[in-house]
């Protein structure tokens, strides 16, 4: 969804049109609210950010899997080190 001219609202206009806002923002738009002319915030559907934080989980948990994956890849092909070992040499360091 492409942010408009009309989606963009002064905190000062954010306060007295509140309802309204809200109101737009269930209906499916998003709103900047402005302060000193610049982004402050965003106003959006409690259910789409909840949806966008779940799509982060879901992309932290497919890296997460993505790692390990690398790991089983590297201890298959014998590229692994004895944990003692290399805490020792990093101690010594």
């Amino acid at each position: 969804m492409a942010i408009t001219a009309a989606d963009i609202v002064s905190l000062s206009q954010a306060g007295e049109n509140l309802s309204e806002l809200a109101d737009q923002v269930k209906a499916g738009a998003e709103k900047i609210i402005t302060k000193n002319g610049k982004s402050y915030v965003a106003l959006i559907d409690a259910a789409r950010l909840e949806y966008y934080h779940q799509l982060e989980r879901e992309r932290t948990q497919l890296a997460l899997i993505d790692e390990a994956s690398k790991g089983i890849d590297d201890v298959a092909a014998g590229r692994v080190k004895d944990a003692r070992a290399a805490i020792s040499a990093l101690k010594r360091r």
